[in-house]
């Protein structure tokens, strides 16, 4: 089965109008049509961290649900990385994941027809990257083969910066994707294990997509590949 997957830093669902829309933001991604949409900078930044897009309006704009990730009563997401999923699609298992670094990072697992989606929103500083990228290759262990790794990588070389991943995952930038006004930099990208096949990818540009953060969102259709 394949699955259209979608990666987004929602900057808190911030526009660069400087407003905060929530429901624009939730329908870039609804007119996308993603099976599974992983988030980052989902969560406000002050006090209980509560979410930036509330969850009757996710159940009301879209038909995704968000993935229970949270530690908080009124977040959706880890460390600002939420994942939401098509409602009639079965999470078969989720967790959450530390990462190393000067400022707080984590990212989250979710299990979705069989295949490991990881969401992660990488540190500022390289050497801080490449930590959180080699804690969360020991965390998938066997799986890696059968993981998609998706969110802000936060590296602008695209050559370099991939050096952990580079023996077990596929790093995968389907284009320019920051800053949205006029991207130029491939922050945003994929990285997937040998056992998962990237049948198409790209950058969502024009629209609301060109407003409603100052990223915009990248997608990939996905499947299990062939032994």
């Amino acid at each position: 089965m394949a699955l259209r997957i979608v990666s987004y830093n929602i900057r808190k669902a911030v526009g660069l109008d400087w407003r905060r829309s929530p429901a624009r933001v939730l329908r870039v991604i609804d007119e996308l049509d993603p099976d599974v949409a992983v988030l980052q900078e989902a969560d406000k930044r002050l006090g209980a961290r509560p979410t930036a897009l509330p969850r009757e309006m996710i159940a009301r704009e879209t038909a995704l649900r968000p993935v229970d990730l949270s530690l908080g009563a009124g977040g959706i997401g880890w460390h600002g990385n939420a994942v939401l999923v098509r409602k009639d699609l079965a999470v078969q298992a989720r967790m959450r994941l530390s990462l190393p670094g000067l400022e707080p990072r984590g990212a989250v697992l979710v299990r979705v027809e069989g295949l490991w989606i990881v969401g992660t929103h990488l540190g500022l500083l390289r050497r801080w990257r490449h930590l959180q990228m080699a804690m969360i290759l020991r965390h998938l262990g066997p799986v890696a083969d059968q993981a998609l790794v998706a969110g802000d990588f936060n590296e602008w070389s695209a050559m370099r910066g991939f050096e952990p991943w580079q023996d077990s995952l596929h790093v995968v930038a389907p284009g320019p994707s920051f800053h949205a006004s006029r991207p130029t930099a491939p922050l945003d990208r994929f990285a997937h294990g040998a056992g998962v096949r990237l049948l198409d990818h790209g950058v969502a540009r024009g629209g609301l997509a060109a407003m409603a953060s100052d990223h915009l969102p990248i997608w990939a259709e996905v499947e299990p590949a062939a032994d």
